[in-house]
């Protein structure tokens, strides 16, 4: 049995600002823009407070680049991102990189893990979000599920912990049939992005170097979004997932699964 994300039901924009107070968590740059563009864009306009937590350096896209080593390669994608959230509506500077090393975010029983969660709970605890958006437990993504884990360490540690909402990026391309949800793990819901596509496209673009025709030019195997992979995140709407009551206690796997970034 797979799981039918177009039949959860549509939620109008209005939606968005019920929200409040909005931590994303984005394991590369670009994740925030294709997970969530369109809610982010929504609580802009709202006028609800938004931050961003970026957990890797993004340097691994394409990691055999001589004209962009590894420092220009972090600087580059972390301004797109800036860059990305003010097409979004949103402020570019409450942005807190953890510069992590993608595609090899720890864990949270790491000792680097162990310090990102702590860094997480201090800036959950300045912030006081009352919602808190990250990739999908299952996302077929090893750095994906790794930030997973790790929000949910850090939330555990909270005395009131934020609303957990879940985003999806690459199970819509990649997922096996035990990645997608369980019978009963989670409730899911669709958001109408629809006024707010064209920011949406407007951030995803900003992404420049993870596009075709990136300007990092001389890696030839380097990582791009493909076309396919893209018309998944054109879509007028965005898919939400919370956990049920009676299943939100359970475990996070891990996987050995990798892909680009």
């Amino acid at each position: 049995m797979t799981f039918d994300f177009d039949a959860l039901p549509l939620r109008p924009a209005t939606y968005a600002a019920t929200l409040g107070p909005t931590v994303v968590i984005a394991p590369h740059p670009d994740d925030e823009s294709l997970g969530c563009g369109g809610l982010l864009a929504l609580l802009a306009r709202a006028h609800v407070p938004v931050w961003c937590v970026l957990m890797s350096d993004g340097t691994m896209s394409h990691p055999n680049s001589v004209a962009f080593p590894p420092p220009a390669r972090q600087a580059l994608r972390e301004t797109e991102l800036r860059l990305a959230l003010t097409q979004l509506g949103l402020n570019p500077s409450q942005l807190l990189p953890l510069g992590l090393p993608d595609s090899q975010v720890p864990g949270p029983d790491e000792p680097a893990g162990q310090i990102a969660v702590a860094q997480l709970v201090d800036f959950l605890q300045e912030k006081q979000p009352a919602s808190v958006l990250c990739p999908w437990r299952r996302d077929p993504h090893p750095d994906h599920r790794a930030t997973s884990q790790l929000v949910r360490a850090a939330l555990a540690q909270l005395p009131t912990p934020p609303r957990l909402l879940e985003y999806l990026v690459w199970a819509w391309e990649r997922a096996a049939p035990t990645d997608l949800p369980l019978p009963g793990e989670v409730d899911g819901w669709q958001l109408d992005i629809s006024s707010v596509l064209a920011d949406k496209r407007n951030a995803i673009a900003a992404h420049a170097s993870q596009l075709p025709g990136s300007c990092i030019h001389d890696d030839p195997t380097g990582f791009t979004l493909a076309p396919g992979m893209l018309a998944h995140f054109a879509s007028p709407t965005e898919v939400y997932l919370e956990s049920s009551a009676a299943t939100a206690a359970l475990p996070v796997h891990s996987s050995s699964d990798s892909y680009s970034v």
